[in-house]
């Protein structure tokens, strides 16, 4: 296991010492034991939703398998500074009384210098320069803009490290809500009607794009294009609501979508990646059943709002569970998926609605996308390392 500097930072051991001896026993390993594969988990960042992806750090430092992973925790800052955490759970736990984040401490994680390494070093908070050593893949559990959006991915891409999850196309498109309605329309999947507003057409003629959306009918949501975790979204209600929920949203991005409200069941597959190639896989059903009156919002997420229980398996009959898994596995191959997925529908009286695909969904232990693979028979360190295989296999 790692220790701490005097700085609080963790201390990552060498490959080669890891090979060799059991650093928290000083018992030598068994001869030819294979070693620790080295992940890299990346998170923080500079989105709003830069303490959910460290609450995800934090389950996912709790429950990786330590017996086949080596762990460097890289935490990016809010002001994106790459730095060394300490491997510490605790620390980036979520509560409602103070949310977790990744504090600058002064070191700064510098990537291989070409794609033909994959040594990591880090410059320490005195200015000294020590090396982490190579790395096997690096896990990128970054939520929202500069980490979900392909921003990573393709610095990654750049500098040949392998890494879990989807690529930049499928990251980007994902992560873009009008640009993942629009690929899901050429595949023939129904999401719900839309219109797509951006700040300067709201700034220069309001009334004009009130007239337009109020066409869509209402209740309407107001969701930022490139946000996730309910972050900027507002129920709109009637006209007088609109202005206060276009400024909620337009603080998020410069666009956002306006989406006519559907009257339905709220559902969620899981997806993952097929091994070697194959098809995706697909979990059983999870339901967000809410209150009246509510919506599935950030508080309601993560912090234990009222209003919302998480139901999984969710109640389907097995030919209306096997269309959510089909439409979930087409969802995910129409943006070029890899790794995983989260789905979102609508079960509305006309059919299945695609809502959203999450290509970095909520992924703390008491999150949907987990519970649905728990559901299926997969715990939530078997869905790790299954997750870290898939990165090490996919051919980008």
């Amino acid at each position: 296991m790692s220790s701490e500097t005097d700085t609080g930072v963790a201390d990552v051991p060498s490959t080669e010492t890891e090979t060799e001896t059991d650093t928290d026993t000083g018992v030598g390993a068994v001869p030819g034991a294979p070693r620790r594969q080295r992940v890299v988990l990346l998170f923080g960042g500079r989105s709003s939703e830069h303490s959910i992806s460290c609450a995800t750090a934090g389950g996912v430092l709790a429950a990786i398998d330590r017996d086949r992973f080596d762990v460097v925790p890289v935490g990016i800052t809010a002001d994106g500074a790459f730095t060394l955490q300490p491997d510490d759970a605790a620390l980036f736990a979520l509560d409602a009384v103070s949310l977790p984040v990744v504090r600058d401490n002064g070191t700064r994680v510098r990537w291989p210098e070409s794609s033909t390494s994959r040594e990591l070093s880090v410059v320490e908070a005195d200015g000294s320069v020590r090396l982490l050593g190579e790395v096997d893949v690096v896990f990128p559990i970054l939520h929202g803009r500069f980490g979900e959006d392909g921003t990573v991915q393709g610095l990654l891409e750049l500098v040949g490290l392998p890494y879990v999850g989807a690529g930049l196309l499928a990251s980007a498109v994902g992560m873009d809500k009008h640009f993942t309605k629009t690929v899901l329309q050429q595949a023939g999947i129904a999401v719900a009607p839309w219109r797509t507003v951006r700040s300067a057409e709201w700034q220069a003629d309001p009334e004009a794009v009130a007239t337009a959306v109020a066409e869509l009918g209402y209740p309407l949501f107001v969701k930022p294009a490139r946000a996730g975790s309910s972050v900027g979204v507002s129920r709109v209600d009637g006209p007088d609501e609109l202005a206060a929920a276009m400024a909620v949203g337009l603080a998020e991005d410069v666009k956002v979508l306006v989406e006519a409200g559907l009257v339905g069941r709220e559902l969620e597959c899981a997806v993952l990646g097929g091994r070697a190639g194959g098809a995706p896989r697909t979990s059983v059903a999870g339901e967000i059943v809410l209150g009246s009156d509510t919506f599935y919002d950030f508080e309601s997420k993560y912090l234990g709002g009222a209003g919302a229980d998480l139901v999984c398996p969710a109640p389907l009959a097995d030919d209306e569970l096997a269309e959510m898994q089909r439409l979930a596995a087409l969802a995910f191959e129409s943006i070029d998926g890899t790794g995983l997925a989260r789905v979102d529908f609508f079960l509305t009286a006309e059919g299945w609605v695609v809502n959203e695909i999450n290509t970095m969904p909520g992924f703390t232990p008491i999150s949907m996308f987990p519970a649905c693979w728990l559901a299926s028979g997969l715990s939530y360190p078997e869905l790790i390392t299954e997750l870290v295989e898939l990165g090490l296999e996919t051919d980008r």
